[in-house]
């Protein structure tokens, strides 16, 4: 890495250039998804994604209140509605019976695209690959194609995640039209800094991108459309394209920590008051990459607060579900609304799962939580 890093402040193209497009094509190659444009964020790749479908003002698109406030900040940023339907109890996914069960409910224009209770079109329905494994797509893309609706993955939390459906065993972010990863320092492959990546099928969709990412300029001073400064460093490709051959690895040892909780937490007795994430399929490889490994824990705050006394990390994803932010009051929902979201934001708890872990590490995490419990 660091001969990466010296190579490129020897040949001082810092932006664009040689190192983001070696590493867009690599990423491309490992995901599987036919083109790959750097971007600043995995927020930023998500705006130029929606930019790119020319969402924008009367339109609405469809995600989850469980997840990273980005999701439906994008949304609004370009002037749509954020359109919330609850996840499944176990994965914390979009879920595809409520998904349904909602467009059925709505009303239809003309032309027959659904139409939310505030008068958008929806045009768009974002599932999360959330924590590390992939939504139930196949049964998403299908709801998605009978309402006409487009299909964006959010893949920022799943880089390296394998999902088996229709078109066999995929990757996340190659199962849709298209999808964005972000390459945040904590994410399993991560930057020094801010990155993401946007990626497609189609090539005409990866132009678009490109123009979007650098101000809608093709030929330098002029702009085809509007975009925005949404270039990844190449400071930023050089790193995490030396990484990227490790992710393999690193997301393997993540899978042995999260076996390692699974089988502690039974033999210990624990599971009256510990519920661990859903295991994937026992011969999907990387069904489950564990960007974070998030347990449902009776007294969650209790035991953050004691993990914390302990020396342990933890974190809660997410307090508050994003249709009970203030800055979304005015989409006019309210508590009990989706009440799934709102129980797994009262009980979750994410452990410390990093491929650098040892077992003694992984033992005291479990002692700690079996001392909280049965004191």
């Amino acid at each position: 890495m660091l001969a990466r890093v010296e190579g490129l402040f020897e040949s001082q193209q810092f932006i664009l250039g040689e190192a983001v497009e070696e590493f867009e094509k690599a990423f491309a190659e490992s995901v599987g998804c036919g083109f790959a444009v750097g971007m600043s964020s995995g927020t930023d790749a998500q705006m130029a994604i929606l930019m790119a479908l020319g969402i924008g003002p009367g339109d609405a698109v469809i995600t989850t209140p469980y997840t990273f406030f980005a999701t439906a900040g994008c949304i609004h940023r370009l002037g749509a509605e954020p359109v919330f339907v609850d996840v499944e109890t176990d994965t914390l996914h979009l879920d595809p019976a409520r998904l349904r069960t909602y467009l059925e409910s709505c009303r239809t224009d003309p032309d027959g695209v659904p139409i939310t209770r505030n008068g958008n079109r929806l045009r768009a329905v974002i599932p999360i690959h959330l924590f590390g494994s992939c939504c139930r797509m196949d049964e998403v893309e299908s709801i998605a194609r009978q309402f006409r609706l487009a299909v964006t993955e959010d893949a920022a939390q799943a880089v390296g995640a394998t999902y088996r459906g229709a078109q066999g065993i995929v990757q996340a972010g190659a199962i849709s039209e298209s999808a964005w990863f972000s390459f945040f320092p904590t994410k399993n492959l991560g930057g020094a800094g801010d990155g993401g990546m946007a990626v497609c099928r189609d090539e005409g969709f990866a132009e678009r991108l490109r123009l979007i990412r650098n101000h809608g300029m093709e030929k330098r001073y002029f702009h085809r459309q509007v975009g925005g400064n949404f270039r990844l460093d190449a400071l930023q490709a050089v790193v995490i394209h030396a990484k990227l051959p490790h992710l393999g690895e690193w997301n393997a040892a993540r899978r042995r920590n999260a076996e390692f909780y699974c089988e502690a937490f039974l033999a210990a007795g624990l599971t009256e008051f510990v519920t661990p994430p859903p295991a994937p399929p026992s011969d999907l490889e990387n069904g489950h990459i564990y960007h974070q490994y998030v347990i449902r824990a009776r007294d969650r705050d209790g035991l953050m607060e004691h993990l914390q006394r302990e020396g342990i990390g933890c974190a809660i994803y997410y307090p508050v579900p994003l249709h009970l932010q203030e800055c979304f009051s005015y989409l006019g929902y309210h508590a009990g609304d989706f009440p799934v979201a709102e129980k797994a934001a009262l009980e979750s708890l994410a452990l410390p799962i990093f491929p650098e872990l040892e077992t003694i590490e992984l033992e005291a995490v479990v002692a700690a939580i079996s001392g909280f419990y049965t004191r």
